[in-house]
């Protein structure tokens, strides 16, 4: 075996977890927003739930309450606009969704037309851990969108490992 585990060794080898890429929006009453993210993995089969971490100094987080609605929309393999799109974040009150097609229903957060696939959520738990909170949501609907590669390594169903 090579390498000797140091701070340095320990730190780029906790980098190579791989995660996926995704955009998660969220609705307030009739403010709505959106931000990158790649902390967000499927961590319950029955019910079908996720898990989403947002660092402490996210405002979104005042909006994550217990029930409150959040959609994960799965970023397309190559997909460019949407990641620098939602990358530079947007502060409360500053318009998340300007130029990009949008489906809003009246219960859900919006869902990007251009994700590759997206998933309706509801807040159930939240978590503190360590310098992020993390949300627990249940899957309340979602639909695959295009055929596409999600931009990220992910399971053949949501059923199994």
């Amino acid at each position: 075996m090579s390498g000797h585990a140091t701070q340095d060794g320990t730190m780029a080898a906790l980098g190579r977890v791989p995660s996926g890429l995704f955009i998660v929006t969220a609705r307030h009453r009739e403010q709505e927003t959106g931000m990158l993210s790649s902390w967000v993995q499927q961590c319950s089969f029955s019910p079908p739930q996720l898990s989403a971490a947002f660092a402490k100094d996210r405002w979104v987080l005042d909006w994550l309450t217990d029930g409150a609605p959040f959609t994960v929309n799965v970023v397309p393999e190559g997909e460019k606009k949407l990641v620098a799109h939602f990358g530079k974040g947007f502060g409360p009150g500053e318009p998340a969704f300007e130029g990009l097609e949008v489906m809003r229903e009246s219960d859900t957060a919006p869902v990007l037309l251009a994700a590759h696939a997206y998933l309706n959520c509801r807040v159930t738990h939240r978590y503190d851990a360590g310098d992020h909170v993390l949300v627990i949501g249940r899957v309340v609907s979602g639909a695959v969108l295009h055929d596409a590669r999600p931009a990220t390594h992910v399971r053949r169903s949501g059923k199994h490992y």
